[in-house]
């Protein structure tokens, strides 16, 4: 990660973005219900990174968010080799939990898969309109940012993610309401977090003595 001499605080936001990316997709094979919505077990956690990845792009930029989002790809895809390669494994006599454990991972190559073309389509485009929003109301009005840019970057990561995961698992009618009701409670989530994301913000603004736009940005996202 291009993290320039100085910064603090850049690896240690970039590696909790990263954590967050590898726990939800661990524990997304869930389905759990909440009333009459239902959520894979990932959203628990991944929210926080879509704002981590607000805090990487208003801070220090969408070209170092953007090393972020490949760390975080690499990490996921040694994730799933390590999972595939573990059920593969021949288990020894007394162990008798075989199944079970097929069973979960078995199904991680295609959570990973779904949550490969989610992530980077939900992310670059998360830290792109924040970016282009940030040079658009010169600075001001974070919010406007962090809630429109999880809104356009949501809708790509619900609605890809849920259905390229779970279709033929799951009937069409519940695959919307899964992606839906995810939607519906990422967008809400960072709405309320929003205080939050405020506070974390200025603190490092203040401690990094940085706040990038990004100008003079390449957005190509296969740009390292």
């Amino acid at each position: 990660m291009n993290a320039p001499k100085g910064y603090r605080f850049f690896h240690v936001v970039a590696m909790l973005s990263v954590a967050t990316l590898l726990i939800s997709n661990t524990i997304a094979v869930k389905i759990f219900s909440i009333g009459d919505f239902s959520f894979p077990a990932g959203i628990i956690v991944f929210p926080i990174d879509y704002i981590l990845g607000d805090i990487l792009t208003e801070i220090y930029g969408y070209e170092r968010n953007r090393s972020v989002i490949w760390v975080g790809f690499v990490a996921l895809s040694i994730m799933v080799i390590c999972y595939v390669t573990a059920v593969k494994l021949p288990p020894v006599p007394f162990w008798h939990d075989q199944a079970a454990f097929q069973k979960l991972f078995n199904q991680t190559p295609r959570i990973a898969l779904a949550s490969f073309l989610a992530y980077l389509l939900g992310s670059f485009s998360n830290s792109y309109v924040l970016s282009k929003m940030k040079i658009l109301t010169k600075g001001k009005y974070l919010w406007t940012r962090t809630i429109g840019s999880t809104i356009v970057a949501e809708a790509f990561d619900s609605f890809v993610f849920n259905f390229v995961a779970f279709a033929g698992i799951f009937g069409l009618s519940d695959l919307f309401v899964v992606a839906l009701s995810g939607f519906v409670f990422k967008v809400l989530f960072e709405t309320l977090a929003t205080p939050f994301t405020y506070l974390i913000v200025n603190k490092l603004k203040k401690a990094e003595n940085e706040d990038k736009f990004d100008y003079n940005a390449n957005y190509n996202p296969i740009k390292f």
